[in-house]
């Protein structure tokens, strides 16, 4: 099942089923993954260029996110 975590800039997405529980996410940015908070992601949490790097590196594929930009265009990214 994929849930979205709406920020300001960036709405991360994570697909519980796909995940494979590496801990790629929560080791590389734990201000924004957090599995001991609710919501666990808080896509607000670091800078947008940095949650894209790291959501860019999950191993499963599970995380995903859809930036916005200043000019109201969506980019997308796994």
């Amino acid at each position: 099942m994929k849930k979205g975590y709406e920020g300001k800039e960036i709405t991360v997405y994570f697909d519980s089923e796909v995940c494979i529980h590496s801990g790629h996410c929560v080791q590389s940015l734990p201000t924004v993954f957090d599995v001991k908070r609710r919501p666990w992601i808080e896509a607000d949490g670091a800078p947008v260029e940095d949650i894209m790097r790291v959501v860019d590196g999950c191993p499963s594929g599970a995380l995903s996110y859809e930036r916005r930009e200043a000019n109201g265009a969506e980019t997308s990214g796994t």
